[in-house]
């Protein structure tokens, strides 16, 4: 089973990253974008078969390390 955390800064959080491509883009032209916000995307590759125990594991891996829940957000996806 696989499955695809997806992490994105919480509205009100300052994103610098996604400030400094803002700028760039609009220096290259880019001048139709308005806010950027920038994020990560993490694909996990599961022996679980059953869809609530994994679910229930992702979860907890997303709350103890792969996001940062104070500044933080995450969702979780099940690809195929």
């Amino acid at each position: 089973m696989k499955a695809r955390v997806v992490v994105t800064l919480k509205n009100g959080v300052l994103d610098p990253q996604g400030k400094a491509i803002e700028g760039a883009l609009a220096s290259l032209g880019f001048d139709g974008v308005g806010e950027v916000r920038v994020g990560k995307v993490i694909d996990l590759e599961l022996k679980a078969t059953d869809k609530a125990a994994a679910e229930a594991e992702v979860k907890a891996m997303c709350e103890r390390l792969l996001a940062n829940t104070v500044i933080e957000n995450f969702a979780v996806q099940f690809v195929g």
